[in-house]
């Protein structure tokens, strides 16, 4: 018992790292950010109807389900775009540092989405992301539209989330996150037909270890990591599950750092504040977890 316990804490933090990464991918990958999600929510679509087929899940749903399931489809397209975006423009340390934000949305977007009261230490937690993120962008003023786009980007990740807790209570992850990949390739087919260039024999002509990154992306770092997880947290608390993968930015800038010396090579006032934004986020994790844990022992 004990070896499937630590088993199952090694795949947890196997599933954080690929999250983190997913941004090397993103400074791996030549082409830009818009191009780059349709490849992989195209591909991420595939996988998992393979998956859906061969598990015999059923894909049944009402229609007004499904156009909720569309609207979160759009929003997540719109995260990954503003976070490889902000790869492009600035870095995977402004990326992720920015990405860590995410759970002081949260706590806003929570109460009003899920109709609870706001919790008082969250407001303070609040605060101290807002200096990290200040620290941040007084020392990095010359990555401003990055920063802006990574703040964007966890936004948008920690709307999805909420609104996907919510969806979950009456439908399951794998034929909401199916309808929300079709519905986020069908939005940005329409972007890239009608602002973009189109869909042209040069749109489709990219190197071979882009398509080669890209299916890893698209397998490894969508389709499975999102299977993967389900079974993760149906074997670990919710709540470690959360307070782990708010170390994602962690092994990402350990990784982008070790990986890109010279392009991730940030001013020490960056690390001051990416280190309280990260440190807060955990701290709210190991209060949330302690809380549970009191509440399910009384």
């Amino acid at each position: 018992m004990p070896n499937a316990k630590i088993r199952n804490y090694l795949h947890l933090h196997f599933l954080v790292f690929i999250a983190g990464f997913t941004a090397i991918l993103g400074e791996l990958i030549s082409i830009k950010a818009v191009p780059l999600v349709w490849f992989r929510m195209v591909m991420a679509a595939i996988l998992m109807l393979g998956y859906i087929k061969i598990a015999g899940v059923k894909l049944k749903a009402s229609p007004k389900a499904i156009l909720r399931f569309s609207i979160a489809g759009v929003i997540i397209a719109l995260h990954w775009i503003t976070f490889f975006g902000a790869i492009d423009v600035a870095n995977i340390s402004i990326a992720l540092a920015m990405f860590s934000t995410g759970a002081f949305f949260a706590s806003f977007l929570e109460p009003i989405i899920h109709k609870r009261s706001i919790i008082w230490y969250e407001i303070i937690f609040g605060v101290f992301v807002i200096i990290g993120v200040f620290i941040i962008t007084q020392s990095e003023i010359k990555f401003l539209l990055g920063i802006i786009l990574g703040i964007s980007s966890a936004f948008l990740s920690s709307l999805f989330a909420v609104l996907n807790g919510k969806f979950l209570r009456q439908h399951t992850a794998t034929v909401i996150s199916f309808y929300e990949f079709l519905s986020g390739v069908l939005f940005i087919s329409l972007y890239i037909a009608i602002f973009g260039e189109g869909f042209t024999i040069d749109f489709f002509e990219i190197s071979m270890s882009d398509y080669g990154y890209l299916f890893i992306l698209a397998s490894v770092c969508t389709a499975y990591a999102f299977i993967a997880s389900i079974y993760v947290m149906k074997l670990v608390s919710p709540y470690t599950v959360v307070l782990t993968y708010n170390l994602e930015p962690v092994y990402g800038i350990i990784m982008a750092i070790l990986l890109f010396p010279e392009k991730e090579k940030m001013s020490n006032s960056f690390y001051i504040g990416a280190l309280i934004i990260i440190s807060t986020v955990l701290l709210n994790g190991i209060i949330k977890n302690t809380s549970a844990v009191k509440r399910k022992n009384t």
